[in-house]
């Protein structure tokens, strides 16, 4: 009987052992809990930019007027016909 008794409490032992330090442990599964969060608010981050680089993309295909805007505000470009007025502020201006 005491043998029997003794068995049973190595074999429970080793069983808290792996519940607690082993492999697929409480603290290994909450470990893994918290790297999925990470990853999906990351995810969530991506995907967002994705949708938004989508539209941008779309827009760009559909339409002239974004082209168009890009044109303007990155390349300085303009209609033909149209005149460009740039102004220049004096240096004393500008430091201030």
């Amino acid at each position: 009987m005491q043998k029997i008794i003794g068995v049973l409490i190595v074999l429970l032992l080793l069983l808290q052992y792996r519940l607690w330090v082993g492999e697929g442990s409480l603290a290994e599964v909450n470990n893994l809990k918290r790297e999925i969060a990470i990853q999906q608010q990351e995810l969530a981050q991506l995907r967002q930019r994705n949708r938004a680089l989508m539209a941008e993309v779309q827009g760009l295909k559909q339409g002239l007027a974004a082209v168009e805007e890009r044109a303007r505000s990155e390349l300085g470009m303009i209609r033909k016909g149209e005149t460009f007025y740039q102004i220049i502020e004096p240096e004393e201006q500008r430091e201030h």
